[in-house]
């Protein structure tokens, strides 16, 4: 078998050294100028700060669960990076640092996953950049987003040449959820009705813990060109190769070239969810092997060559600080949402069988203040 050589602008130690594949993205990366480049760097490591005290605020019962994105920087900010505000997003559930970039406040993850909310926020919400809620059943977020680029399609919203409003879909999954069936039948409707859209396959390696070598005997980028889908293989731990490649590939699904998949090969540094212990299934060796690879660090070695000045990486280390902080504060600020906020949303219009239910449980809760615990 040829042996695959992802899309790599960046090596390991921030050197700036595209690779064959890249020479094709190149006129992309081009066009970023210090600032925008500065702006990546702060959302990576913001969003590290703020995954890292979530962590911490569910170890110590603050949250039902958390779901860590420790390693996924990149591959998450540059792919959102390259999007345009039109574009629309349906993320599994570990995208904080795409959500983020899109303008969601991250509190809105914490009150998810703290079980005070039923989504977390609106989508429609223009304030929430088109970006969709959460998707817990493994693979299923590729159906809706495929089943929403169709819709793009038959209203005519994209190859019209316009950029202000040709439409695009981004669907984040995992290497896992290619083994799910939903996946596949979603390529199936992109490949068959040429959707506009981009599936972005986040390759952390270990689906819980099956890794990715069980999974599949063959790069999972090929599954993409078996149903017809152009496909590309990227190194996830690279912003600059995460953000050039999405963008070529998002503007060709806009100008009506069919469904693209790219697959971001980065690694899961944490656990799958802090209810899973990531000891039990992967070496201390393979672990540390990626850590040497870490996206920021990779970055920050980058932007140091470039001439990024001390005084801006204090910033941002000081603003992440800030964030982190902040994020404790709020959530400790949090409050039990009223008992009627469970009935709502279930039917479109009021039910007797949800009413009678709202009404036996203000009575249960009265019994209860009057002493009667019946």
């Amino acid at each position: 078998m040829v042996a695959d050589s992802p899309v790599q602008f960046l090596a390991p130690d921030g050197t700036f050294a595209p690779n064959v594949g890249a020479e094709e993205y190149a006129p992309f990366v081009e066009r970023l100028d210090d600032a925008a480049l500065q702006r990546m760097f702060r959302d990576m490591a913001m969003v590290r700060a703020f995954d890292v005290e979530a962590g911490n605020l569910q170890r110590q019962g603050q949250l039902a669960l958390w779901v860590p994105s420790h390693g996924q920087e990149a591959a998450q900010v540059g792919s959102a990076c390259a999007m345009r505000p039109q574009d629309h997003i349906f993320p599994s559930y570990r995208e904080h640092a795409v959500g983020m970039v899109r303008g969601i406040d991250l509190m809105n993850v914490i009150r998810m996953l703290r079980g005070l909310t039923h989504g977390g926020w609106d989508p429609k919400d223009p304030r929430n950049g088109n970006f969709h809620l959460y998707t817990l059943v493994i693979g299923s977020q590729a159906l809706h987003a495929t089943g929403y680029a169709m819709g793009i399609q038959f209203d005519g919203a994209f190859g019209t040449g316009d950029p202000e409003n040709d439409q695009a879909v981004v669907v984040y999954f995992g290497d896992g959820a290619t083994s799910q069936g939903d996946v596949s039948e979603a390529f199936v409707f992109a490949a068959s009705y040429q959707t506009p859209q981009v599936f972005f396959l986040q390759n952390n390696h270990w689906a819980i813990s099956v890794p990715v070598s069980r999974q599949s005997r063959t790069p999972l980028y090929r599954r993409g060109e078996g149903f017809g889908i152009p496909s590309v293989q990227i190194d996830g731990n690279d912003v600059l190769a995460s953000y050039a490649v999405t963008a070529k590939n998002l503007d060709e699904a806009r100008a009506g070239g069919g469904p693209r998949l790219v697959e971001a090969l980065t690694y899961r540094i944490g656990a799958h969810t802090t209810s899973d212990d990531p000891t039990k299934y992967r070496t201390d060796d393979e672990l540390a092997s990626w850590v040497a690879r870490d996206p920021i660090a990779r970055f920050q070695a980058y932007l140091r060559g470039r001439g990024a000045a001390d005084a801006f990486f204090d910033g941002v280390a000081a603003e992440a600080k800030d964030f982190a902080a902040d994020t404790r504060r709020r959530t400790l600020a949090l409050e039990s949402p009223p008992a009627e906020l469970m009935f709502e949303n279930v039917y479109t219009d009021e039910h007797p069988l949800t009413a009678e239910q709202f009404e036996w449980l203000g009575r249960y809760e009265e019994s209860l203040e009057g002493g009667d615990a019946r």
